[in-house]
């Protein structure tokens, strides 16, 4: 009976012929994380100052309904109490509108830097680790030639 061929050595020796470079596998995870720890400094810069602004909104919102509770000699003053709440909400409310616009507008502009930043980065990253598998693989199948000979 003919026993089966073991490709075990063969294939260990095949793989042992092309190494991979875990530095750059370590330098891509570096680069990822470094592009997480800065997005999440940005989303939290973001909902810090969101949070102020909501609180301020709700505080003054909250002074002005104060002025509303207030007991009033004429009723009148109850209709001028409320039309001067609605005219303060309004204006307040625009002014709360740009801010978190402002805040929407700084963090996509520190985004799409970071996006653009990141890419180069990962460019690079790719490139030498290219570069290096190339030479790796040449210099792999010269040494396999060379033993063939």
């Amino acid at each position: 009976m003919n026993k089966t061929q073991d490709f075990t050595k063969v294939m260990q020796d095949m793989a042992a012929s092309f190494p991979v470079d875990t530095a750059a596998l370590q330098d891509a995870f570096k680069t990822s994380a470094a592009l997480g720890e800065k997005m999440t400094k940005v989303a939290l810069e973001a909902a810090e100052k969101s949070n102020e602004i909501s609180s301020k909104w709700t505080k003054d919102t909250l002074g002005k309904v104060g002025s509303l509770a207030k007991v009033k000699d004429e009723p009148a003053d109850y209709t001028k109490a409320f039309s001067d709440f609605a005219s303060a909400a309004a204006e307040m409310a625009a002014e709360n509108l740009a801010a978190f616009a402002e805040v929407a507008k700084k963090v996509q502009m520190e985004t799409v830097e970071l996006m653009l930043a990141a890419g180069k980065d990962f460019s690079e990253d790719a490139t030498a680790a290219v570069k290096k598998a190339s030479a790796d693989v040449t210099t792999a199948a010269k040494k396999a030639a060379a033993t063939v000979k």
